[in-house]
C-alpha cells in the first residue's frame, strides 16, 4: 500500500519461530521499496473473531476514511474463517503503527448458506463502481471448483454477497489470495483498482492451494452484471499463464499513485528442510517488487524489477560481441557473483539447427527436466551459469533453448536447480516456462538478480519470469562465480552483457 508518501508492506509472519503457525500481520515501511524499517505488528490475534490467527487480506485507501485493512480471522480450531475490518488508530502517525479492530462491526462477513466456511479467505483490495457501491472478492472453493465470491457495500462495512461468483473454474481447487485489477490497453502506466471502461482489460489472478502455483487470466469485467469473462487466449486452469514459473506464491499487486504504476509483490518460500530453517532462524522472502503492465500483444502481462533497485548497483563489468562455440563457458569476473544484477542480450545467425519440437511437450517444466543444460542441443542451451563453484561442482543454469515446430519456433526458458548444491534433502526442481517471442531479430535477452539463495530471472524483457531458491555449499560469498555458456551446435554471440555487484538493502 502507498499512503502519504510511504510504502507499507504487511506480511504473514510467525513471531515464535521459522515454521508456519501463530500467524500475525508484520508491518514494514519504506520510501523507496528497497530499504525498509520494521515496525510493531499491525495485526495479531486479540479478539474472538481472530483468536486462532490473522490470515491474509488486503489494504484499501477509502476516501474519507483513509486506509482500511480487510483480513481473514480464524475463529476456532476447525479453521472457521471470517472476514474482519481494521483501521489505523491515529491517521496523523505517518507510519500507521497501531491498528484497531472495532468490536461493533467485526466480523464484517461470515460464510452464509452455500459457502464453505473453512475455505473462505483472503479478501481483495476494494474498488468503487459508478453505481455507488464498493466491491471486493473473497477466495473459496466448492468441492474441486475454485471460486471468487463478489461482495458489495455502500460504506465498506456492511457487505452483501452477489447472486453469483464473479468467476469460478472447475477442477482448480481452492483459490487463495485472489487479485483483481485493471490494466491499460496501451503503455506501461498502471491504473487505480477502480478504473474501468473500454480502455482497460482486467486481470484475475488466483493462488492455487493444491499445486502451490498461481495462474492468471486476462478478460473483460462487466460491472452491471458483476461478471468477469476471461479471454480464450490462455487456459483458465492449472496450465494457465503465470506471473512467475518458479517459486512465487501468494502474490499481491497494488497501484502506486506516486509514479502511476502497478507493483507486484510475491512470496518465495524455502526449498530446504524445516531443520535448516530453524537453524538459520528465518524462512521465506519477498521477491524484488516488480512493475507490471500489459504486453503490446494484449495476450499476457510483462514484469520488470522496480527501477529503484538500480540504486543498489555498485561496480559494473561488461562483455561485448563475445562468440561462444559449442561447449564453451566464459567467466564474468570482477563482481560479487553471489550478489549481482546481470543483463545480457544473446544473438545467433541461424535457426536452422533448432531441435524438432514434439507437440506432446506441453509442460515446460517437464521439458526442462528432460533436456537440461548439460544435454547438447542445436540452438541452445545458452545463457548464464549462476552461483557456480570454480570447477562447476555446483551451478544454477538459467538458459534458453529453441525448438522448431511445424509453423513456428518454440522458445523455452529454464532455471534448473538440480545442479545447484551438493547438499541433500533439498527441493531442486527444473523450473521453466515458454516465451512468446518473435525471433525475426535472432536475439533473446535475459536479466538475472542473484542474491545468495535466490536467482530471480526475467526472460525477454519480463515476458517469462522464474524465481529459484538454491542453497549451494561451495558457491557461497566470495567462492561464487558467474559464467556465460553455450551448449548448442549453433554459435551464440554475447552481444552485450552488463553485470553489477549489488550493495545490500538497508533493512532494520
Amino acid at each position: 500500500m502507498y499512503y502519504n508518501g510511504i510504502y507499507h508492506l504487511f506480511y504473514q509472519y510467525n513471531p515464535k519461530g521459522s515454521v508456519w503457525g501463530n500467524i500475525v500481520w508484520a508491518h514494514a515501511v519504506s520510501r523507496d521499496l528497497i530499504n525498509w524499517k520494521n515496525l510493531e505488528h499491525a495485526l495479531y490475534p486479540s479478539k474472538p473473531f481472530d483468536k486462532f490467527g490473522c490470515w491474509s487480506g488486503s489494504a484499501t485507501v477509502v476516501p474519507g476514511k483513509g486506509p482500511v485493512i480487510l483480513y481473514t480471522g480464524i475463529t476456532d480450531k476447525n479453521n472457521t474463517q471470517v472476514q474482519c475490518y481494521a483501521a489505523p488508530e491515529d491517521l496523523s502517525d505517518p507510519y500507521l503503527r497501531k491498528w484497531v479492530k472495532p468490536d461493533s462491526i467485526n466480523p464484517i462477513l461470515v460464510a452464509d448458506k452455500g459457502v464453505n466456511g473453512s475455505a473462505f479467505r483472503d479478501p481483495t483490495t476494494g474498488w468503487w463502481s459508478k453505481d455507488g457501491h464498493w466491491r471486493m472478492l473473497v477466495g473459496s472453493r466448492r468441492k474441486r471448483r475454485g471460486i471468487a465470491y463478489l461482495y458489495r457495500s455502500k460504506d465498506f462495512v456492511k457487505w452483501i454477497r452477489a447472486k453469483h461468483p464473479i468467476h469460478s473454474a472447475a477442477a482448480t481447487g481452492m483459490w487463495e489470495c485472489p487479485d483483481f485489477y485493471p490494466v491499460s490497453l496501451k503503455g506501461k502506466e498502471g491504473l487505480d483498482t477502480t478504473d474501468e471502461g473500454n480502455h482497460v482489460k482486467h486481470v484475475l489472478k488466483n493462488s492455487l492451494d493444491v499445486t502451490r502455483f498461481e495462474y492468471y487470466t486476462l478478460g473483460t469485467y462487466f460491472p452491471n452484471k458483476d461478471r468477469y469473462i476471461p479471454e480464450n487466449t490462455s487456459e483458465d486452469g492449472w496450465g494457465g499463464l503465470r506471473y512467475d514459473y518458479g517459486n512465487f506464491y501468494a502474490s499481491k499487486s497494488f497501484f502506486d499513485p506516486s509514479r502511476n504504476r502497478r507493483i507486484l509483490w510475491g512470496w518465495a518460500n524455502e526449498s530446504d528442510t524445516k531443520e535448516d530453517d530453524v537453524n538459520k532462524g528465518w524462512a521465506g522472502i519477498q521477491a524484488i517488487p516488480r512493475t507490471l503492465w500489459l504486453d503490446p500483444t494484449g495476450k499476457q502481462l510483462v514484469q520488470w524489477p522496480v527501477e529503484e533497485l538500480n540504486g543498489l548497483r555498485g561496480k559494473e563489468v561488461n562483455m561485448n560481441n563475445h562468440k561462444l562455440e559449442k561447449g564453451q563457458y566464459v567467466e564474468v569476473g570482477g563482481i560479487t557473483a553471489a550478489q549481482a544484477d546481470v543483463e545480457v542480450s544473446f544473438s545467433f545467425s541461424s535457426l536452422d539447427k533448432a531441435e524438432a519440437y514434439d507437440p506432446s511437450w506441453s509442460n515446460a517444466q517437464d521439458l526442462c527436466a528432460q533436456k537440461g543444460s548439460k544435454l547438447q542441443g542445436g540452438v541452445g542451451p545458452f545463457g548464464l551459469l549462476t552461483l557456480a563453484s570454480e570447477k562447476l561442482e555446483e551451478f544454477t543454469p538459467v538458459f534458453f533453448r529453441i525448438f522448431k515446430a511445424p509453423n513456428k519456433h518454440v522458445v523455452l526458458l529454464c532455471s534448473d536447480a538440480r545442479s545447484s548444491s551438493l547438499k541433500s534433502n533439498l527441493y531442486k526442481p527444473a523450473f521453466a516456462g515458454f516465451v512468446d517471442v518473435d525471433l525475426t531479430t535472432k536475439k533473446l535477452s535475459l536479466r538475472s538478480l542473484i542474491d545468495h539463495s535466490v536467482v530471480e530471472s526475467f526472460g525477454e524483457g519480463g515476458k517469462t519470469n522464474i524465481l529459484s531458491r538454491v542453497y549451494p555449499q561451495l558457491a557461497v560469498t566470495n567462492e561464487a562465480h558467474l559464467f556465460v555458456f553455450n551448449n548448442g551446435t549453433e554459435p551464440i554471440t554475447v552481444e552485450n552483457l552488463k553485470a553489477w555487484s549489488m550493495k545490500s538493502a538497508d533493512i532494520n
